[in-house]
């Protein structure tokens, strides 16, 4: 399951350069190699930067459609079964894009995606945290003619500067209108960060989180209340939030019972996605078949889905695991 995944993260150097083309944009590197290779990034905000140039390519619905269903097709490569979607609407919306037209296009795509390969999904409106919350609170009001599309409500873009104390007000009026909230907290902010976001927004999952290390007693308490983390590794190892894949603390933290879970954050931009994520931190970080049944279990639990779907899925999980290990010790 994929539980931290921004979509417009999936935006591959080539789709990125056929979308300018229907529009007529000049995108300002001259070939896709050349701008794969721009994907070098010192910090958070490099990404951000060039992040949101690329962007200006999604102008219509059908942009917004065919950028989802390419990653469904490489999401059900990789097993993927339910994806919740991160999308960023003031990234669109300040360019003139109506909210509609995003909403509509993804929601056509997750509607095929889940006919053509039986991917489940849902959407989270992120707000920009480098922005004033009148804004976001703007964007929540602008999106309530659509809330029967949207599960839940997030928080992204440069945490440094920006605390979750920032939107105590927007969270606390999407909390009444019934959205699911999670935030990105503690990842380039710090563990402080994580404490806000659980206790001042309220949050039922934090996404990344893996610098709550600097505060042990935060780390007790994120084990007794089973928060789960949406951690990114490949993305934490490309931004420099740590230097090696092998010095990652994700696997140290899930032998210490915290809720661990997988995912892939913006993967055109950090060279992976689910599957290269979960198969980069076995071999760097000496993961076997418990721990990453482990991980997988915890994603379906932390997932926003019915309990009897979640049921369901664990049932199947544990079935192809079971068959799995009884192949492996055949002859």
């Amino acid at each position: 399951m994929e539980l931290h995944l921004h979509i417009e993260g999936t935006l591959e150097p080539e789709l990125a350069f056929a979308l300018a083309a229907r529009h007529g944009i000049a995108l300002p590197y001259p070939t896709v190699e050349a701008l794969r290779a721009a994907y070098s990034f010192g910090d958070l905000q490099s990404f951000l930067d060039l992040y949101y140039k690329t962007c200006d390519v999604l102008r219509d619905r059908s942009d917004f459609y065919t950028l989802a269903m390419a990653y469904f097709a490489r999401a059900h490569a990789d097993n993927i079964v339910h994806a919740e979607l991160f999308f960023d609407p003031q990234t669109h919306t300040s360019r003139g894009v109506p909210m509609g037209d995003v909403i509509g296009g993804l929601r056509d795509a997750m509607a095929d995606a889940e006919r053509r390969y039986g991917i489940t999904s849902e959407l989270i409106l992120c707000f920009l945290r480098h922005l004033p919350e009148e804004d976001a609170l703007a964007t929540l009001e602008a999106a309530m003619p659509f809330r029967s599309e949207i599960v839940g409500v997030g928080l992204d873009s440069g945490e440094r500067g920006n605390p979750p104390a920032k939107f105590v007000h927007v969270f606390a009026r999407a909390k009444s209108l019934g959205f699911r909230l999670v935030a990105h907290a503690g990842e380039e902010g710090p563990a402080a960060y994580i404490r806000e976001a659980l206790d001042l927004l309220q949050v039922e999952r934090i996404d990344h989180g893996v610098r709550c290390e600097e505060d042990p007693a935060l780390v007790e308490r994120l084990i007794r209340e089973r928060t789960p983390l949406t951690v990114c590794p490949l993305s934490n190892v490309k931004l420099r939030v740590v230097p090696r894949l092998a010095d990652h603390n994700l696997a140290r933290l899930l032998a210490r019972g915290v809720n661990i879970t997988i995912h892939s954050d913006d993967p055109a931009y950090f060279g992976g996605y689910l599957g290269d994520n979960f198969r980069a931190c076995a071999a760097e970080l000496g993961l076997g078949a418990h721990q990453l049944t482990a991980l997988c279990e915890n994603a379906i639990r932390a997932s926003f889905l019915p309990a009897t779907e979640k049921a369901t899925h664990l049932s199947r999980l544990r079935r192809a695991v079971a068959q799995w290990t009884m192949r492996s010790l055949l002859p």
